[in-house]
């Protein structure tokens, strides 16, 4: 068994499991964890959230960001400066609409979760732009 950084189990999904775990997702959600949608800016559930706690991966539920690592980016869509963990996010190169961008997925279910600038905060310098169809927000325990 595969297991992060962070110490959780990164064991690939495979195909049936995917399927199986997704299919009570709304529409929106799996049309964004799959076809690599994008939800209008300003309109994401998550994107005032401001309690403190974890951002999940909406499908498998893996630690992605943590509300102390998310910031205002004023685009619309909920932001973090840096990743959970680095061994939980997978990017890819995305040439969609002809210009180049860094694709963001889970580690572990391997569903689509945004993209990555390098225009976000110090000390990382980066911007993790997420879509809140693909997240799940677990507030801390206490």
């Amino acid at each position: 068994m595969p297991t992060s950084s962070a110490g959780y189990d990164l064991t690939p999904i495979d195909a049936n499991t995917r399927a199986e775990m997704a299919k009570d997702l709304p529409a929106e959600v799996r049309h964004v964890l799959f076809e690599h949608g994008t939800e209008p800016p300003f309109c994401g559930g998550l994107l005032h959230e401001k309690e403190a706690g974890n951002y999940l991966c909406a499908l498998c539920s893996l630690p992605l960001f943590r509300s102390a690592n998310k910031f205002e980016s004023g685009t619309g869509w909920p932001s973090f400066w840096e990743p959970f963990a680095p061994d939980h996010i997978r990017e890819l190169t995305d040439t969609s609409y002809g210009r180049v961008r860094t694709e963001i997925r889970c580690a572990r279910c391997d569903s689509h979760l945004g993209h990555v600038f390098p225009d976000g905060p110090e000390p990382t310098g980066l911007r993790y732009c997420l879509n809140s169809a693909a997240l799940r927000f677990e507030p801390e325990a206490g």
